[in-house]
């Protein structure tokens, strides 16, 4: 009995002092100081982990991973990125490793790849922003966006932005925008940009009045002064949840699977509304300066029917934009 009871304690004392250990390779789109606070975050809970980040936009950390996987070496053991579809086509090469975490009970499986590979982590919705001391009576639809003189609007462009990539394969899908939307713009003296950080600074400068973007930017940057607003365009807002998954093969699979629980448990929905972003988990408050998930209309499409258009409507938007 007192054999049983001692192993027992041994096991339990084993289990409770393993913790995920090494170095962990973090490839994410997140603007620079976010990423550096995930990294902070997951590395206070799980201070055996070192996190080493590679960042850029969506589009530029696919890219080198898929260069990496391809010469059998990929050197990210977890990927953090604007979009589903993304995730999609990575899924679809057999790139992403299976798992099946306990928080995601917490989560809306609308957001969650039902085979595993893939989990939203937060609530990115695009819409219209616009300088304050520019415009005192700022449109309200995309429709009127489209309208707008010469020379008003600045948006990302999707040959760099996941979030942009993904806006694209939505509003050329739905019935009310399509790419006759994208034509107007695009005769309409469109400043692109590479990423949402610059739309930010260019409609905060007053450089352009208006700018589609997404939420957290100029929400956070309005309450820190900046002299911008947001509109949500009554036609919806295209919603994307910035995934996580797990790359197959990584030489850190406990590490990994411990930063995919961190960014879904309350514990790191906590961090992200700390960084301005809205939660998934309905236990969690979003920010300061949001409105209800619930109250938002939301424009969407099945992630795998935009990821299976993704590189033919990027060509046909740099045809159209003369990128």
């Amino acid at each position: 009995m007192l054999r049983t009871l001692a192993l027992l304690l041994t096991l339990a004392l084993g289990f409770a002092i393993a913790q995920p250990s090494g170095t962990l390779r973090l490839y994410t789109s997140q603007p620079d100081a976010d990423a550096a606070t995930t990294k902070a975050a997951f590395e206070a809970a799980y201070p055996g982990v070192t996190v080493e980040v590679f960042r850029s936009g969506t589009e530029q950390v696919i890219a080198r991973f898929l260069l990496e996987a391809e010469a059998g070496a990929p050197q990210a053991d977890v990927l953090l990125v604007a979009d589903a579809p993304t995730f999609e086509l990575l899924k679809a090469r057999d790139l992403l490793e299976a798992y099946a975490p306990a928080e995601v009970a917490a989560i809306d499986p609308a957001y969650v790849d039902p085979d595993g590979t893939y989990f939203g982590t937060k609530i990115l919705a695009t819409l219209i922003t616009y300088n304050t001391d520019l415009v005192t009576e700022p449109v309200t639809s995309w429709a009127a966006l489209a309208g707008l003189p010469a020379g008003s609007v600045v948006m990302p462009s999707p040959s760099y932005s996941g979030a942009a990539a993904y806006n694209l394969g939505v509003k050329t899908r739905d019935p009310g925008l399509g790419w006759a939307w994208f034509a107007t713009l695009a005769g309409a003296d469109v400043f692109l940009t590479q990423g949402n950080g610059a739309v930010l600074r260019t409609v905060a400068g007053g450089e352009r009045p208006y700018g589609i973007v997404v939420d957290f930017l100029p929400i956070r940057a309005a309450l820190e002064g900046s002299p911008v607003a947001v509109v949500y365009p009554s036609e919806g807002v295209p919603v994307i949840t910035e995934p996580v998954g797990i790359v197959k093969g990584t030489a850190n699979l406990e590490a990994a699977r411990a930063f995919v629980d961190f960014l879904l448990s309350a514990e790191g929905q906590r961090v992200a509304v700390g960084m301005g972003y809205m939660p998934l988990r309905a236990d969690v408050a979003p920010p300061a300066g949001f409105p209800a998930l619930a109250d938002l209309t939301l424009l969407g499409a099945a992630p795998a029917d935009l990821a299976a258009t993704r590189d033919a409507d990027k060509e046909r938007f740099a045809t159209l934009f003369g990128e």
